[in-house]
């Protein structure tokens, strides 16, 4: 059994984070089956809830329905988790979960370590209360004397192993029930620090295929210690063997056909074009039935229920009803009117608090204007409600209306409104607050099953949505609601967030769907797979959860009662994205892969570096070009070539961002600091990050960047990155030997980098101050850079 040790940073997840990251199961229709014992994570809860999804807890039951005790429990946990003694337990749980096909018992256990009433740590461990197998842990410590080292000591291929061992120790009988899943977690880059997680995931295997909906979940950091561990597995569920199905090939090109791209538009988050709508093309990954061909709707969970997308094929009208209006300046009394014309304020408001505020948008470099107004509603003296408003300062249309009462007691007793009529309201309003957009905006039909719980619920709304869409392209970035009363079919908000982007007038030229088809199909991989779909019912009705959770709430059904359920597999081809390490968008116009970073063109595939196989700077050179430090053209990286001032810079701001070159990118309002590097410049993020930074000056106000750089220049840059240049100009604190020490402006600077092992002396002992740097060596001295300032990091004095 392998020591299970604290990490240096927090890890320990909340609740939602175990919900989000494992499917649900329970109490939904069509409903797509994993089976997870991590939903109950609030260990020291005594007081259960009627969760919805699979793993659904109820915490009414007693200790003697389980056939571990709560003293049981600790001792195996800190047996196979070998928690330390001085880890207490601070609470624990026991609650049911619901299975495909019946429940499990689970015990949630908290341990915690305190040091001098300070809390130090955690482990928080999770098994079967029947069984005793471990189903989950993991550990957060706040030790601030824990630091990582650089390069990692332990890789990802040793931390597999490791991961691999422990599941043998730690689940035995299932070890060979499970298969390495060579995809999952899979690092693109390697590290630029030395707090890395690696990620692993062992899929359960049935009848020779990957059940990808059970598996082992596995975090080992770069120290090898197992850090995290979720055993997601459903013994319930008879997998019937399925021979006669389709081919790969053939299953591939049933994907094609069925696909449909959509037309979007996008924005990148930097680079020339942000803040420019750009067309795209977006394939969401298919399901078909790997026996028909058939294609598969996706799982429809009403425990995060959210809009179908079913949008109308039309717009609201075909031409807009009004011209856009423009407004100098909006004042507040202007301001107010219109939000007196545009919703009727509950009687009794009264105006609390109005403000006007300026933006600068960092996309489009624009400023906007907006008027915010609140209003307390009153009856008899008291209050029963409140009303938020906010209007746009250039056109006086409303972008956000909320309006709450307390009071509803009269309200509740209506009967309820139809879905129908909601809907014709909400239109309505759309077309009142935003005339001038009418033809742009779909409505998003909504399905009446989201709102079946709302039969029997005392109060409840109606969010009905409109897609903009523009030249038969969705713009997803904006967005439109209506919030309507369920009771009194009152308008109670509206929301319109509309990006002030310009749009081209016409419909622009895209290449074919089927070859974006083609390219998509790159982009993802096919699977073949079981899928549990599972329907739930209660009295022969069909019971989404909302309304289950609803009939609980009213006490017109217990917790325990129960629910008759279907289960339903089935064997599929499915397609899975491939690990990236870049968001990327399929150029609609191009046919080009970009990045959404900066809207660079990229591609699928690696590229593939041909200079540099028995280059001994091979390993940096590789992690330069990996984060784009040092750029590749046909296949070669130069490592002899001279290496540039602006990449210099761009590759010191990257090391020492630790590989987070996404944030160094343009706002699109900043205007350049020198000469010399535009804002169109490839250098430009950078030189500015640099500056900021001060790990340059801006002198003349000439930066150079295709200038060459001296060795010099370099050890200065690095002092600078590492925070000791202001004591690098006491040189006479320093002592060396170089011969030739004369030459040297930067002495302190020189001495600190040697010293470090960062850079080196000629086997004369040169330092060569005035050589002109190579990108092989300026590659492995931030390799080296990042090195040292890895064994440079101190930890807090304990007095």
């Amino acid at each position: 059994m392998k020591k299970v040790k604290t990490r240096t940073q927090a890890i320990l997840l909340s609740a939602f984070l175990f919900t989000a990251m494992i499917p649900t199961t329970a109490f939904a229709n069509s409903e797509n089956i994993g089976a997870t014992t991590m939903d109950k994570v609030t260990a020291s809860s005594g007081s259960g809830s009627t969760g919805s999804g699979q793993g659904a807890s109820q915490n009414s039951m007693t200790t003697s329905t389980a056939s571990i005790s709560k003293e049981k429990a600790e001792e195996l946990a800190r047996k196979n988790v070998n928690i330390p003694k001085e880890y207490t337990l601070q609470g624990a749980s026991l609650s049911t979960e619901r299975l495909i096909n019946g429940t499990r018992n689970v015990w949630s256990l908290d341990f915690t370590k305190r040091v001098n009433g300070k809390y130090i740590g955690s482990i928080y461990v999770q098994m079967d209360a029947d069984s005793g197998q471990i189903t989950g842990f993991n550990n957060y410590n706040n030790d601030a004397n824990v630091k990582p080292s650089y390069p990692l000591k332990v890789e990802r291929d040793a931390a597999q192993s490791i991961a691999s061992s422990f599941i043998k120790e730690i689940a035995g009988d299932f070890a060979n029930q499970v298969r390495f899943n060579e995809h999952y977690g899979e690092e693109l880059l390697p590290a630029l620090t030395g707090a890395v997680q690696h990620r692993f995931r062992f899929d359960r295997v049935v009848n020779g295929l990957a059940y990808l909906d059970n598996y082992v979940d596995m975090t080992v950091d770069s120290e090898g210690h197992v850090a995290e561990y979720y055993f997601v597995w459903d013994d319930s569920i008879t997998f019937p063997k399925i021979d006669n199905y389709i081919s790969l090939e053939q299953a591939n090109q049933k994907l094609q056909e069925l696909s449909e791209p959509v037309l979007s538009y996008i924005v990148t988050d930097g680079g020339n074009d942000k803040g420019k709508p750009i067309l795209s093309y977006h394939l969401d990954p298919l399901t078909i039935n790997a026996v028909t061909g058939e294609k598969l709707t996706a799982s429809t969970s009403y425990r995060y229920y959210r809009p179908s997308e079913n949008v109308s094929e039309t717009a609201v009208t075909d031409k807009p009803l009004a011209a856009k209006p423009k407004i100098d300046k909006l004042t507040e009394d202007l301001a107010l009117r219109n939000v007196k014309a545009a919703f009727t304020l509950p009687d009794g408001a009264e105006l609390n608090n109005s403000s006007y505020n300026e933006y600068v948008d960092s996309d489009t470099g624009k400023s906007t204007t907006s008027w915010h107004f609140s209003w307390t509603v009153k009856q008899d003296g008291k209050e029963v409600g409140n009303v938020w408003v906010t209007v746009d300062g250039a056109t006086g249309g409303i972008t956000n209306y909320h309006a709450n009462n307390y009071n509803e007691d009269s309200e509740q007793a209506k009967e309820l409104v139809p879905l129908e009529k909601a809907t014709t309201t909400a239109i309505e309003t759309v077309k009142k607050q935003l005339p001038w957009l009418t033809n742009e905006l779909y409505l998003i039909k909504p399905d009446p099953k989201q709102y079946e719980y709302m039969e029997t619920s005392r109060s409840g709304y109606y969010y009905i949505g409109f897609k903009h869409k523009l030249h038969g392209a969705n713009i997803d970035y904006d967005s439109i609601t209506v919030t309507i009363d369920a009771r009194t079919g009152n308008v109670r908000g509206f929301e319109a967030y509309i990006q002030p982007y310009t749009y081209e007038s016409k419909a622009p030229a895209t290449i074919a769907k089927q070859s974006a088809v083609e390219k998509w199909m790159d982009y993802y991989r096919t699977e073949l797979t079981y899928r549990v779909v599972s329907e739930y019912s209660w009295n022969g009705q069909p019971l989404p959860i909302e309304k289950y959770n609803v009939m609980v709430a009213a006490g017109e059904i217990s917790p325990q009662e129960e629910v008759d359920s279907k289960a339903k597999i089935e064997l599929v081809y499915q397609l899975i994205e491939k690990p990236r390490n870049e968001r990327i968008f399929l150029d609609a116009v191009s046919g080009q892969w970009r990045t959404f970073e900066k809207g660079d063109v990229t591609g699928l595939e690696r590229q593939k570096i041909t200079d540099i196989d028995n280059h001994w700077a091979k390993h940096q050179l590789e992690l330069m070009v990996a984060y784009k430090a040092l750029d590749v053209v046909d296949g070669k990286v130069r490592p002899n070539e001279l290496i540039k001032r602006g990449e210099l810079i761009k590759m010191l701001v990257i090391a020492r961002s630790g590989g987070n070159y996404g944030y160094a990118t343009a706002d699109g309002s900043m205007k350049a600091s020198f000469n010399d590097v535009s804002a169109s410049s490839e250098y430009f993020a950078y030189v500015e990050a640099a500056l900021q930074q001060n790990l340059i000056d801006i002198g003349d106000g000439s930066f150079n960047p295709d200038e060459t750089v001296t060795r010099e220049e370099m050890a200065e840059l690095i002092v600078r990155a590492l925070g000791y240049n202001t004591l690098a100009q006491y040189d006479n604190l320093f002592v060396n030997n170089f011969s030739d020490v004369d030459h040297i402006q930067k002495k302190g600077q020189a001495t600190i980098v040697v010293g470090l092992k960062i850079m080196s002396l000629t086997e004369d002992g040169k330092f060569l101050p005035q050589k002109q740097v190579q990108r092989a060596e300026a590659a492995t001295a931030f390799f080296r850079y990042l090195q040292a300032r890895s064994d440079l990091q101190e930890a807090p004095l304990r007095m």
